[in-house]
């Protein structure tokens, strides 16, 4: 198992490129001068810290993850139009799952470790791409992160690419019914530093403490950006203590 997770900064084959259609492209344009307009129009968008996002790929998206408007918030407002990784079950969910769909999502399947996707993250950045992902791995329905899954470390060993730190500030599972009510709800995207993490060493339980270590800084960056209740287990209370959570968990 090691031995095939640590791979090598090797982004992909000339054999079996990233490639994105024309058509996802063209839909991608479309759904993010819509969301953009969406938001806008019913709520007070806020962003912050623009400059700190590289003027070119390749780098990760890592944001906190509150509620279902999180991705699509980010995504519309980002510079460029990213690849998004997530949860499978959104593909499941009537609405949501053609959304994810026409934007080309790349679906991850949680509680496994899944090396065809992070061999499409991979190569997806190889490419150039920014991809964009929520380490918690499942949304905490109210401010307060939960502590993430390492999936983002495995991406970011073979890739070293820097990870960009965002926080999501505003949403809630009933945005939307709020904004209709004319109470137009404030939404915000603060965008931190990025970050560039280190090559992870050691084997077995050495490696595994590293990959939570990791994931938990890149956490604690998105918590700078973030209002004290929005901290959750990474407030300032937190400190790594070594546990581990079990290496199948995707990105």
């Amino acid at each position: 198992m090691e031995q095939s997770e640590a791979g090598n900064p090797n982004q992909g084959s000339a054999q079996d490129p990233f490639h994105l259609p024309l058509h996802t492209r063209l839909t991608r344009w479309i759904m993010r001068l819509f969301f953009r307009a969406f938001f806008r129009l019913l709520m007070k968008v806020k962003l912050s810290g623009l400059e700190n996002i590289p003027e070119q790929g390749p780098y990760l998206i890592a944001i906190n993850h509150v509620s279902l408007y999180d991705p699509p918030f980010s995504l519309a407002f980002w510079p460029v139009a990213p690849e998004a990784a997530g949860a499978v079950d959104l593909w499941d969910k009537p609405g949501i799952s053609q959304l994810a769909s026409l934007y080309g999502g790349i679906p991850v399947h949680r509680g496994q470790y899944d090396r065809k996707l992070i061999d499409t993250l991979v190569k997806a950045l190889a490419a150039g791409r920014p991809v964009l992902i929520a380490p918690e791995g499942t949304r905490s329905h109210a401010p307060g992160m939960q502590r993430a899954m390492p999936g983002i470390v495995f991406v970011t060993d073979r890739s070293r690419v820097p990870v960009i730190p965002v926080g999501i500030v505003g949403t809630t599972d009933d945005l939307l019914h709020n904004a209709l009510h004319f109470k137009r709800p404030e939404v915000e995207m603060r965008v931190g530093k990025p970050l560039q993490l280190n090559p992870l060493e050691g084997r077995g339980e050495q490696r595994r403490q590293l990959r939570q270590a990791q994931v938990d800084e890149i956490m604690l960056k998105i918590a700078e950006v973030l209002p004290p209740k929005y901290r959750g287990v990474y407030g300032k209370e937190f400190h790594y203590r070594g546990e581990t959570q079990n290496d199948q968990n995707p990105v």
